[in-house]
């Protein structure tokens, strides 16, 4: 007696034999799916047809996506020329005040700040105080890339403009350029608890970091 096979067994004698159907077109017209419009009872044809345009449909739906990130991405890179441009021609004096205006003007962010426990960058007192600065000198070293999330009990949060209404920030470890040393945290934030999200891609909050440590730490 033989042994009937397996669903499995079936499956790799096909992946086995591609042309099977086409030494047995007869079976092909005796299959019968269940479609999933609808639920009725079609034929294999048909069922491909329909497995096909689906996959089509799932293909445009990526490439849409796709499109809609490109567009959007080079809308940030053109924020980031246009405030490397502002950085040039604002005053060299005052290097932490200018980066974090200009930041705000072109990125239209609610409210940014920064800090520095360099002794050696000569920067105004008041961007070298503040009661959590070692908390916010751990996270800065702890970070590989900038976070993004809740701002619930994270340090630099104070160091923004109406912080109780701060609902979401960004925190960006400031670098000196050429090295993985913190010596300072960019810190922006907003009111809107989906405007810096876990999920986020810190590609360009990289680049805004690496653009304000040279920005600061070159004074």
């Amino acid at each position: 007696m033989t042994a009937t096979p397996d669903a499995h067994a079936v499956a790799l004698y096909l992946e086995d034999h591609p042309n099977f159907f086409e030494d047995h077109p007869d079976l092909i017209a005796g299959f019968k799916l269940t479609t999933a419009l609808g639920g009725r009872t079609v034929s294999l044809q048909e069922r491909q047809v329909e497995v096909l345009r689906e996959k089509i449909r799932n293909l445009e739906l990526q490439l849409v996506n796709q499109s809609r990130y490109a567009k959007d991405n080079d809308g940030i890179m053109v924020k980031i020329h246009e405030w490397t441009l502002k950085l040039l021609a604002v005053r060299s004096d005052q290097p932490a005040e200018s980066a974090l205006d200009t930041l705000r003007d072109c990125f239209k962010v609610p409210a940014a700040s920064l800090r520095v426990w360099d002794a050696s960058i000569k920067l105004d007192a008041k961007w070298h105080e503040a009661s959590d600065l070692e908390a916010a000198k751990t996270l800065a070293a702890q970070q590989v890339n900038p976070y993004c999330g809740p701002s619930a009990k994270k340090p630099g949060v104070e160091w923004l403009s109406d912080s109780a209404t701060i609902q979401s920030v960004a925190l960006i470890p400031l670098r000196a350029p050429g090295t993985t040393e913190c010596f300072g945290l960019l810190v922006l934030g907003s009111p809107d608890p989906a405007r810096f999200t876990a999920d986020m891609d810190t590609h360009f909050l990289r680049q805004i970091g690496e653009i304000a440590s040279a920005t600061v730490h070159g004074q």
